[in-house]
């Protein structure tokens, strides 16, 4: 069987040499893009192979997807494993509960705290979520407290007069 013979376009040449030169391309995806470079270069399975110093077998594998696929098909595959525990919709629902005051004589939240809050959720899934956002609940506090029931109102008052002044009106 007769391998298949690679002709680049210019926009697939320049992907692929940005890919194979760029320092933080991934190692496979930089070998992939080296693999076609020299592939499109005419070299053989076996002389693209000595020269990456990989398998044949590997040279004919990627030859085959880029074929059929093009850029595309240098990508990996999805991979079998174990689906996704925790979705968006459990990030959204941390982050709401967030916003929420804490319970009863605590005066913040906590990891454990949260997934009794949530129920369904890990401690683990909660600190994950707050690490990849940058939250760091230690430092979290707000901007004021009152006891004054009619706080909300007054603030909203006082921020709508800087917002939108009267006319010929001074703010201070």
């Amino acid at each position: 069987m007769k391998a298949a013979e690679i002709v680049l376009r210019e926009e697939e040449r320049a992907a692929l040499v940005r890919w194979a030169r760029a320092g933080k391309t991934e190692q496979r995806r930089s070998l992939r893009a080296r693999l076609m470079l020299d592939i499109a270069q005419g070299l053989s399975n076996k002389e693209v192979a000595q020269r990456q110093r990989t398998r044949a077998a590997t040279v004919s594998k990627w030859r085959g997807r880029f074929a059929r696929l093009r850029l595309a098909g240098l990508a990996d595959e999805a991979r079998s494993g174990k689906p996704r525990t925790y979705g968006e919709s459990v990030e959204r629902r941390i982050l709401q509960v967030l916003d929420e005051p804490p319970p009863e004589g605590f005066v913040r939240w906590n990891g454990p705290l949260l997934a009794k809050r949530l129920n369904d959720v890990s401690s683990h899934q909660i600190w994950r979520v707050l690490r990849k956002r940058g939250i760091s609940l230690e430092r979290r506090r707000s901007w004021c407290i009152s006891t004054d029931p009619c706080f909300a109102q007054k603030a909203a008052d006082v921020v709508g007069l800087y917002l939108n002044p009267p006319q010929n009106a001074i703010v201070l």
